[in-house]
């Protein structure tokens, strides 16, 4: 009980009826002043506009008339003239503070949206905390503290959010809740509606995501990617902290108000899960579904606060099944990237030994996989590997071991390029050329490595995956050598400077001329896209060739006869074959068509057959 409502309990009859009326008349002066059907000011004007003072005496004086109320009604021997005029006046000011929520409500829509409001959360949570009169305070003290807050030169939205609480509070301990509460509802749940239409969610069927183009269906996933982050940082964030504090004094109805106002908050999570479901799977589909997966993971915490309540607990349960069918529409697109690689039936033999379509477009996939890497652990630690019966035992490099068994998203992407690597292993026997085929091999292995090595893959795969793989380029590079230039290497002595007969220099000469001839003008179309690699064959290819030749042509020229016998038989000098091999590989070559080899493979022939000067 109060200390004004035990003062009536303690006074004599006589002074009691006197507080008793004092009090009544007291409130029915400013009370009947706000009464819009006996004054037609009062009709027009806001009373928490027009004076704050006088509103917070509205207040003070209506709380006062509740308690006289109560009083009134417990003691048989109280006036029931007193009791039926107090009723009356409370009736006439709950009309009042009606009027004022409502117009407080809709006057500062503007000031009030969500996106202002959660703002100033923190501002809001402290004056709540002060605000919020404990169970032995009186509403005097919470007028005085809040007159304070205002008197402070709080904002409008602040001032606008003090007023509605003391106006919701005075309202819910008069027993007209029900009023209040549908007067904030209206208007509030017309605010957050509005704000979903304008982001643009809406209600889709399965049936029509499922009919939309891919171009239409991506932009409406860009759409609620923005959407979802708004909504939930400002939206129904901004409403949740209005909600909760201007109805601090009572836990059920800020729930039932904010349940009611955010049922929009289900629709909004129920779009990624129809996307999730849609039959369409292009390549991009991948990487909205992982955006869409990504957004609500990133904003768990913040959905399981702004939705905590139990009424709101559908909300929580849309957004985790919407999480789930993501995931499964993850690694049914993982299913469905492989199968697109053992799938690729294609003979067709890349000019040159280059770079085939498939390494190109699979790495670009895997790379930008690799930047959802925490993501796709949380969604593939539970998948259970695939089968490997299909695939050739040396191919198996996964970095996993029996000691340290490495996380499943290095397991599957290391498969998944092991697949790829398969698939270009059966592509490199179409070549004719077997040293164009280890050519091809190492290109491709090299286009992998440097995608790995550039990406968030490093991380995943390790260093110990590179290092194999990197073997591997060296080992398909030395065989392409050893193919390709092995009889230009045979064709000069084991001691280029060991003395020789003339016949024997000419020989030697002959078969170097002929065998260099032929490996240029099949190797001159080949093409190493990469730099390093490029620059590693052409450099043991010199070291092999170039140098021994030099020493040989140097040694005998002279021998094979003078100048004029000498250039029969030596066609090529050290500075000429030097240049051959630098020129190696810097072919561009169009991998649809060949023509570009063919005109340089006709080019270089007409220079070889050219005279050289030796």
């Amino acid at each position: 009980m109060s200390a004004s409502a035990s003062s009536f309990s303690l006074s004599t009859a006589p002074r009691r009826t006197s507080m008793i009326e004092t009090t009544i008349d007291a409130a029915a002066a400013i009370i009947m002043k706000w009464d819009a059907e006996a004054s037609a000011y009062a009709g027009v004007t806001s009373l928490f506009y027009e004076s704050k003072s006088e509103a917070m005496q509205f207040i003070k004086s209506v709380n006062q008339l509740q308690e006289i109320m109560h009083f009134l009604v417990s003691h048989q021997d109280s006036d029931p003239e007193k009791l039926t005029q107090a009723q009356r006046l409370m009736q006439i000011a709950m009309k009042r503070l009606q009027k004022e929520f409502y117009q407080i409500l809709s006057m500062n829509r503007a000031d009030l949206d969500p996106e202002s409001v959660s703002t100033r959360s923190s501002r809001t949570s402290r004056r709540t905390s002060t605000s919020d009169y404990d169970d032995d305070g009186s509403p005097d003290d919470e007028i005085r503290t809040v007159g304070d807050s205002i008197s402070d030169g709080e904002d409008v939205s602040s001032m606008a959010m003090s007023d509605l609480k003391l106006i919701a509070d005075c309202m819910i301990a008069s027993g007209y809740a029900k009023e209040c509460i549908q007067i904030y509802k209206t208007i509030r749940k017309s605010i957050i509606d509005e704000g979903i239409y304008k982001l643009g969610i809406e209600k889709l069927s399965s049936s029509q995501v499922n009919k939309m183009e891919w171009e239409i269906l991506d932009l409406k996933i860009k759409n609620w990617l923005q959407a979802e982050k708004i909504s939930l940082r400002t939206l129904f964030s901004g409403e949740r902290i209005l909600c909760d504090y201007v109805f601090a004094s009572s836990d059920s109805i800020r729930e039932s108000c904010f349940a009611e106002i955010s049922k929009g908050a289900t629709l909004l999570f129920e779009f990624p899960e129809l996307v999730a479901k849609t039959k369409k799977s292009p390549a991009e589909k991948m990487f909205r579904v992982l955006d869409m997966y990504t957004a609500i993971s990133d904003d768990w915490q913040e959905i399981e606060t702004i939705f905590a309540f139990q009424s709101t607990s559908a909300v929580r349960l849309q957004a985790l099944n919407s999480m789930v069918r993501l995931s499964e529409s993850v690694l049914s697109l993982l299913t469905d990237f492989e199968s697109t690689i053992q799938n690729n039936s294609s003979k067709a033999v890349i000019p040159g030994g280059g770079l085939h379509r498939l390494t190109i477009y699979s790495m670009n996939y895997l790379t930008l996989l690799a930047d959802y890497g925490n993501i796709l652990t949380d969604i593939i630690s539970d998948w259970p590997p695939s089968a490997r019966t299909s695939l050739p035992e040396p191919f198996f490099d996964s970095p996993d071991s029996d000691d340290s068994p490495a996380p499943a998203i290095s397991v599957r992407i290391a498969w998944l390029i092991l697949v790829l690597l398969c698939k270009l292993d059966g592509k490199s026997k179409y070549y004719k050329d077997v040293s164009l085929s280890y050519l091809f091999l190492a290109n491709n292995i090299q286009h992998v490595l440097a995608g790995v090595r550039t990406s968030n893959l490093l991380y995943i795969l390790g260093e110990e995956w590179i290092a194999k793989h990197e073997a591997k380029v060296r080992q398909f590079a030395a065989n392409y050598e050893r193919l390709a230039w092995g009889k230009v290497f045979d064709s000069l002595p084991e001691n280029p400077t060991a003395s020789m007969t003339c016949g024997e220099a000419r020989e030697c000469f002959r078969k170097f001329n002929i065998s260099f001839e032929d490996a240029y003008l099949k190797q001159s179309s080949s093409v190493v896209p990469d730099p390093k690699l490029q620059n590693e064959i052409k450099v043991s290819i010199g070291k092999k060739l170039v140098a021994v030749y030099r020493e040989f042509h140097d040694t005998h020229k002279s021998t094979v006869g003078d100048e004029s016998g000498a250039s029969l038989f030596v066609r090529f000098s050290p500075e000429v074959v030097d240049n051959y091999v630098s020129e190696l590989f810097s072919v561009t070559i169009n991998s649809e068509s060949s023509s570009t080899s063919s005109s340089t493979s006709s080019r270089h022939r007409r220079d070889m057959r050219s005279p050289v000067r030796v």
